[in-house]
């Protein structure tokens, strides 16, 4: 396809080859041949008890083919390319790589040896599934009014409260847990834990339904003991190692978003060739000629941002707030424009259940609420420049 787009599952790299090393130009074309074979043509699941089991099924699959190296390594233009091939092939299969990612870099984080081979190594190998568990019935963009409590009794802490829209709930094997040890000290008296799914106290409580299917629910934590060893680094710190989580892993949620809208342009360019109106292809009009114009550009500008943000990440920057919250806002408000124009193209196909721009509009949504609404990136964007911070 044309240079804005690449193939359905591979990313175009050229774009933003000045940021990409040679092994990024080599593993852009493992992952989408990888992703086209073994992804794109596999269903989507029907509902969400589906979603559940075959989140599970692709956990196994891409950890077999060691997408997750990435991840250990901390190679965010890697898990950049890694989220762009998923994102483009499948929405699922995404989900279950940004979640090990955000279930197990605390841990890496962190630096515990024992708890990374307990329990990131594992994951990362794709024989357990992580999950990430931060938000609450009242702290969602204003995380650090956290209300589940962490109480330290003897050697084991006894957590209390309830998580909601937590991905992998009911079927992760270890949540990775933020809880307050202080109340009065908001996010400085933020702890995070690694809490086994069995663990005696954690219960699942309920799924929750999203428009495309996905294992989403909520957790409860009733006098749940957790061993004073299973804390990430030290106690009220917890918060920090959750932003600094967040912080690395938010231009890949860009890169998500580029990879369904360079999938949603690919299908609109394919239908405007082939389909004919009146005596000839849509691709002749003018107003599709803008709409296709716009989206390309929208997507290439997207692509740099996002590369932008992971470049910096992988040079070693101690912060990349800024980078990643552009990054992250305008990837996915642009990705979202795009994959609507597609549906516009596509006309009453576009909005088919059994077709690839269908879900992905219903698959886009989401991406411009979780790990930070746009708003909030907007906020940190303007808080840079008011204090006079340059990207």
């Amino acid at each position: 396809m044309s240079g804005f787009v690449g193939t359905a599952s591979t990313p175009d790299v050229r774009p933003v080859r000045a940021f990409l090393e040679l092994q990024h130009l080599a593993l852009a074309g493992t992952f989408g041949a990888f992703a086209a074979s073994n992804l794109a043509t596999r269903a989507e699941p029907a509902s969400d008890d589906a979603a559940r089991v075959e989140a599970r099924a692709i956990l196994a699959r891409l950890g077999e083919a060691g997408w997750f190296e990435a991840i250990r390594r901390q190679d965010w233009r890697a898990c950049c390319l890694a989220r762009e091939s998923l994102g483009a092939s499948s929405p699922l299969a995404d989900a279950v790589f940004a979640l090990q990612a955000l279930g197990t870099l605390p841990i890496l984080l962190a630096g515990d040896a024992r708890l990374r081979d307990a329990f990131a190594e594992p994951a990362l190998a794709g024989r357990a599934m992580s999950a990430f568990a931060m938000t609450e019935p009242g702290a969602g963009s204003d995380a650090a009014a956290i209300a589940t409590t962490a109480r330290r009794d003897g050697d084991t802490y006894v957590l209390n409260g309830g998580k909601t829209f937590i991905s992998n709930a009911g079927i992760a094997d270890f949540y990775t847990v933020f809880a307050s040890t202080d109340a009065a000290a908001r996010g400085k008296g933020i702890s995070c834990f690694v809490v086994p799914a069995d663990s005696p106290g954690l219960r699942f409580v309920k799924a929750q339904v999203l428009s495309s299917p996905h294992p989403l629910g909520e957790i409860a934590f009733e006098e749940c003991r957790v061993p004073a060893t299973n804390r990430l680094g030290e106690e009220g710190r917890g918060f920090g190692l959750g932003l600094k989580t967040l912080d690395r892993l938010r231009a890949t949620v860009g890169a998500a978003a580029c990879g369904m809208a360079a999938r949603a342009l690919d299908e609109a360019l394919r239908h405007a060739k082939e389909r004919r109106q009146f005596g000839k292809p849509l691709a002749d009009f003018q107003l599709v000629q803008e709409k296709l114009a716009r989206m390309a550009t929208e997507l290439t500008a997207a692509r740099l941002l996002v590369y932008r943000a992971a470049w910096t990440a992988d040079q070693g920057a101690e912060r990349v707030t800024l980078e990643a919250a552009m990054a992250k806002s305008y990837a996915t408000e642009a990705a979202q424009r795009i994959i609507d124009d597609a549906v516009q193209i596509l006309g009453g196909a576009g909005v088919l259940a059994s077709h690839p721009v269908d879900r992905l509009y219903r698959s886009i949504r989401a991406l411009r609420i979780y790990e930070g609404t746009t708003e909030i990136q907007q906020l940190v964007i303007a808080g840079a420049l008011l204090h006079e911070e340059t990207p």
